[in-house]
């Protein structure tokens, strides 16, 4: 039996494209409904469908009946309505052949039980695309499958390989390690920090919770299957169908083909392009662009060792920097060309220049004061090299350039200190050095394949290329105290670098959290208590009178 019974397969069957496959798509649903559907998806280990289910369609106090009530009259199906929409689409786009409109149209899907190596390859693309994905900080991926496995990608090109046994049990001995640890390491943080007075059962409970994902997260295989929701309009997720496609991995081509299909259903005149013969050809041009570069540069760099070396380093950045934001400020505030511009910002004395830099950065009040556009005009290159979990929260930022390098073990990886002191640091090490060994086994013959059972402990290197605007938003979002403790000190690093060479431009970066905190969740999840007894009392006066 699936998942739903008869009468619930009907229910959702007026609003997803399917109610028994892994990937699907959304209609019939308002917008402000499919937003808040998947932001409550991302905390949820439940499947979207059942989300959807138990907590939208079944749930009288949402009043989601009254919401819907428009479309259950109108007797037609959402999907005779897209066919509808194409015809005119078609008209579009034959009459004035503007790409453009693709960007027009968009839909939500849902992609579940995909590993995080798919998230990451998906969520690469930046521009048309919003992704939302399962939390590892607030839900645990201690669950098993209806045929009592754990839940990670059986990925097709190492199952049909003499790995495949390898790979299995080593990924097994990860989440029996990660499950059997998450009770001893919830009962020593709760000794550690027991509960006070003042303090909710909710707010604790989810205190805990949160440490002790963030703790034992780094034992997850890469492989680990997760759940993502994505909205995007038509030209966006054109672009990502043909990069999946190109990709040497099964899983990523698998999932672009179940992806595709569903869109088809609901954008089809967007993503039609992707396999005709214009979009075969630019599949070829990447997989052989690909295959090509990868190649002279794995002869290039063969006698090259892999060391760690800093967690941040500043690469490069601009010389003139302060100039060009002077200029840029001068320039969008007078009539005067962008050279005579650069030329007065050149003779300003420095106690001039300085005090047009403070009026410009203005008296900020909190993080969400961010600089203007004259803070685009110079950059910053990072070369960061940190665990693969603090990655994928930092790979979500898509306002610059970043990429990684291929998931390996040669970097080493990250004892929490609080595993340590708890005593588990053995058990840790052991289920480590057997991801190590499986992976150095495998990526002899299969690199690609071979990231698959690397845990989220394990270091990788990539690189961020930013504007100083951009430097502000991630420096000051990234340090606050309910952030994980890796990328704080990434993003408290990152803010001292550019402290350091640019002194004057990071003067109103006045919001990076430079302290380190015992129990990061603690203070929001208060915040969270006090938001929701306001609710209560306002919802508990009953509607404004009409």
């Amino acid at each position: 039996m699936g998942e739903f019974t008869l009468e619930e397969q009907k229910v959702l069957s007026r609003f997803v494209t399917n109610t028994d496959r892994d990937i699907f798509a959304l209609f019939n649903l308002p917008e402000v409904v499919k937003g808040a559907l998947f932001s409550r998806y991302s905390r949820s280990s439940k499947s979207l469908r059942r989300v959807l289910l138990d907590e939208f369609l079944l749930n009288k106090e949402q009043g989601f009946a009254q919401i819907t009530e428009h479309q259950q009259e109108r007797g037609a199906s959402g999907l005779v309505a897209t066919q509808k929409a194409e015809e005119f689409y078609e008209r579009v786009l034959v009459g004035y052949g503007d790409d453009s409109v693709a960007e027009l149209a968009g839909a939500h899907v849902a992609m579940e039980n995909i590993s995080n190596i798919a998230t990451k390859f998906i969520e690469d693309s930046r521009i048309g695309l919003s992704p939302l994905e399962k939390s590892t900080r607030y839900v645990y991926f201690d669950q098993k499958d209806m045929e009592g496995r754990y839940r990670f990608c059986r990925e097709p090109g190492i199952m049909n390989s003499e790995f495949s046994e390898s790979y299995e049990k080593t990924c097994n001995l990860l989440f029996d390690t990660y499950a059997s640890l998450i009770p001893k390491v919830s009962k020593f943080f709760m000794e550690r920090f027991p509960k006070t007075q003042e303090l909710s059962d909710r707010a604790y409970s989810a205190t805990i919770r949160a440490k002790t994902c963030d703790i034992l997260r780094g034992l997850l295989p890469a492989s680990t299957l997760t759940n993502m929701g994505a909205f995007g309009n038509g030209r966006g997720f054109e672009y990502l169908l043909t990069k999946m496609y190109a990709s040497d991995l099964a899983e990523i081509r698998n999932i672009a083909s179940a992806l595709h299909s569903e869109l088809r259903l609901v954008i089809p005149a967007f993503v039609k392009r992707t396999d005709d013969k214009y979009g075969k050809q630019h599949i070829a041009y990447i997989s052989n662009t690909d295959s090509a570069v990868a190649g002279m540069v794995s002869e290039l760099v063969k006698n090259e060792k892999n060391n760690f070396e800093t967690a941040v380093g500043l690469a490069d950045y601009d010389s003139d920097a302060e100039l060009k934001v002077l200029a840029a400020m001068i320039h969008s505030n007078s009539q005067l060309s962008m050279k005579r511009a650069r030329e007065i910002a050149k003779s300003l004395p420095k106690d001039k220049a300085q005090s047009l830099l403070s009026a410009y950065i203005g008296e900020r009040q909190n993080r969400r004061h961010k600089p203007y556009r004259a803070f685009e005009n110079t950059y910053y290159t990072f070369d960061i090299c940190a665990n693969f979990g603090a990655y994928r929260d930092i790979h979500r930022h898509r306002v610059l350039t970043q990429q990684r390098q291929l998931l390996n073990t040669s970097l080493g990886y990250d004892m929490p200190k609080e595993l340590a002191e708890a005593g588990y640091e053995n058990e840790f090490k052991n289920a480590m050095e057997a991801a190590e060994n499986a992976y150095e086994r495998i990526a002899k013959k299969m690199p690609g394949q071979a990231q698959y059972v690397v845990p989220l402990a394990y270091r990788l290197r990539w690189y961020m290329k930013m504007n100083l605007r951009e430097a502000y938003h991630f420096c000051e979002l990234r340090s606050v105290q309910q952030g994980h403790p890796d990328y704080r000190k990434i993003a408290q690093e990152m803010y001292m670098k550019i402290k350091e060479v640019h002194p004057s431009l990071a003067s109103g970066m006045k919001f990076v959290d430079m302290n380190s905190y015992a129990l990061e969740r603690l203070d929001s999840e208060k915040r969270i208590d006090k938001k929701l007894e306001e609710i209560d009392k306002k919802y508990a006066k009953g509607p404004p009178p009409s």
